[in-house]
């Protein structure tokens, strides 16, 4: 029997955001509405200032929007600027993070970075120490656990990251400009990562990026501009 999740693992329903009123006002997002199914990973494109991270902070429960709904998972956590959950447990528990740096904590190690993730949701040590072995040996990094984070190579640091943001089994995973800091090679070995992730997990992927160099291990790419979604969003498998 199929025991898929069919609930998205996002929606964002009109969602609009504006800073500032009468001759200030700038609008930062206008009616955007966006799903991305669990198990999808989704490229968000758009030149500076087209209301990409402002949209991708809205979903992650940072910047609420000014109107509109959020629903992740099948539950409503946003309407306009009003929580309907505890907006700080929700994110520990269904929510992951990577972002340019990878803002490991320096004096822990790669495993310790990973496992304390789990430890501030109250998982017991043993358990979390087993997880995060686990996940640092499937992302290839099995022999570098016991390295601090300066002892490892960017791409190297991302993928610890990475695993961190899996640590808790979240239904959505989000990323802000993931591998502006890297090469061409480690930046595809970073969104060829989000792919595999994202089909292997379940969890919806949405990553904010300006690097166009690995787009095709991408399922979807929507483009913004002037804080609207583009028509005309491009499937790529």
């Amino acid at each position: 029997m199929n025991t898929t999740p069919t609930k998205p693992a996002i929606e964002a329903i009109g969602v609009s955001k504006i800073y500032g009123q009468g001759q200030t006002e700038v609008v930062a997002l206008n009616d955007v509405t966006l799903q991305v199914a669990r198990g999808e990973v989704v490229a968000l494109l758009g030149p500076s200032g087209a209301g990409k991270s402002t949209l991708l902070t809205a979903m992650a429960l940072i910047n609420p929007p000014t109107s509109g709904r959020i629903v992740i998972d099948g539950e409503l956590v946003m309407k306009g600027a009003d929580a309907k959950i505890d907006l700080r447990a929700f994110r520990r528990q269904h929510l992951g993070f990577v972002f340019q740096k990878a803002n490991l904590i320096p004096f822990l190690t790669a495993l310790e970075n990973v496992q304390v993730a789990m430890e501030i949701n109250d998982m017991p040590v043993r358990a979390a120490k087993q997880r995060a072995m686990d996940l640092l040996e499937h992302l290839g990094l099995g022999d570098r656990i016991h390295n601090l984070p300066d002892e490892l190579s960017g791409g190297q640091q991302q993928r610890v990251a990475v695993a961190r943001a899996l640590a808790n089994q979240p239904s959505l995973i989000l990323a802000d400009e993931p591998t502006a800091a890297l090469d061409s090679q480690r930046g595809r070995q970073v969104m060829a990562l989000f792919a595999q992730v994202a089909h292997e997990s379940g969890a919806g992927v949405i990553v904010v990026t300006h690097d166009t160099r690995a787009l095709d291990v991408f399922d979807r790419i929507v483009e913004m501009e002037d804080g609207r979604l583009k028509p005309g969003k491009a499937s790529l498998r």
